[in-house]
């Protein structure tokens, strides 16, 4: 309330909102002002995951039925899809929000569900006047923002590299379960081009300073690779992995993560550093966080803001970096969720 104005708070659906990350989503939107439409298969779902109504409204609905999907957004701006695999859910809903008119994120890793966004919805989305944004979780949106901030005013690179390390992945049912589904042959960029990972996958030492050390990473690239290749030139693109996480994810005995505080975060720390090089000349960026899985809600929700907060141009499907000001998201999210040095600027 304002004076005698009542204040209407701008509304996000989250499709998945009951699962691990989603319900992360949610509570960050509520953290934010924001007023959250929780969707999920069944009303069962819902009554269980307690969301504190009526600041969240609770839909039911499914993909497969757009008679209830449709009317399950029905006042939203903005959807974000936190229900992988994305390969079954990021077209169905995609097209609901270009129907819907509303702008339509994802938290996709799997290169080949964001490639097909991108490619799908770049027209129906600039005709519909809203933006879609694919990937835009720890995997893919984060590297691609860090990417764009390291390079500044390059317009291109020789050579880049993203190396992600974490001291542990403990995967939730839906990690494994879009693992399973996802067999497509993994992407990198060489000699300028998209083209298959060469297996096996190259494996190096890199040092990630006092939070992690010394680690063995394997290269495993993820959604990263689509989206800064829609809008960064360079002649090679390589994402590693810490083989720590790795061995950690192939374990089918991993347990899923245990919350560690009373945000529901995880102990898990992660530590993604970015290098770029061109011409002899190299630039650097270094992020560290805790827990990727709680870290994709401040992530996917600043940058849904934004798509409401400003006055929006940009209609299509995009990489977040062609379109936002990568530098001003980041900084957005230090120092409660976010550790970012930029060097050799």
């Amino acid at each position: 309330m304002t004076g005698n104005v009542m204040v209407t708070p701008r509304t996000v659906a989250v499709l998945g909102a009951t699962g691990h990350t989603g319900r992360f989503v949610v509570a960050e939107l509520l953290r934010r002002g924001l007023r959250p439409i929780a969707i999920a298969r069944s009303a069962e779902a819902l009554a269980a995951a307690n969301f504190r109504e009526p600041e969240v409204l609770c839909r039911p609905a499914t993909l497969e039925d757009e008679r209830s999907l449709m009317p399950a957004l029905a006042g939203a701006e903005a959807v974000i899809n936190c229900a992988g695999p994305f390969l079954d859910s990021a077209d169905a809903l995609a097209a609901a929000a270009v129907k819907a008119g509303i702008h339509y994120v994802d938290v996709s890793a799997e290169q080949p569900s964001v490639r097909t966004t991108l490619e799908k919805f770049d027209e129906p989305a600039r005709e519909a006047g809203i933006a879609v944004i694919p990937g835009m979780g720890f995997y893919g949106g984060f590297a691609d923002l860090l990417v764009t901030a390291t390079l500044g005013d390059w317009k291109s690179a020789d050579t880049i590299d993203i190396l992600i390390g974490l001291d542990s992945w403990h995967p939730t049912r839906g990690t494994r379960v879009t693992g399973e589904r996802n067999k497509a042959t993994r992407m990198v960029v060489s000699e300028g081009r998209l083209t298959p990972l060469v297996l096996p996958p190259a494996q190096k030492h890199w040092d990630f300073g006092a939070v992690l050390g010394s680690q063995i990473v394997s290269e495993m690239p993820f959604s990263e690779i689509v989206l800064v290749s829609r809008h960064v030139k360079t002649s090679e693109l390589h994402t590693y992995l810490s083989a720590v996480a790795l061995s950690d994810i192939r374990d089918k005995a991993t347990p899923a993560p245990k919350a560690a505080d009373p945000t529901g975060r995880s102990a898990q720390r992660f530590v993604v550093e970015v290098v770029a090089r061109r011409e002899g000349a190299s630039r650097r960026a270094v992020a560290r966080g805790q827990d990727i899985y709680a870290f994709t809600a401040p992530l996917v929700c600043e940058v849904v803001q934004r798509l409401l907060d400003q006055q929006f141009s940009h209609a299509g499907a995009h990489a977040p970096g062609e379109i936002l000001d990568a530098e001003e998201v980041l900084a957005a999210l230090q120092p409660d969720y976010l550790a970012l040095e930029i060097a050799a600027r």
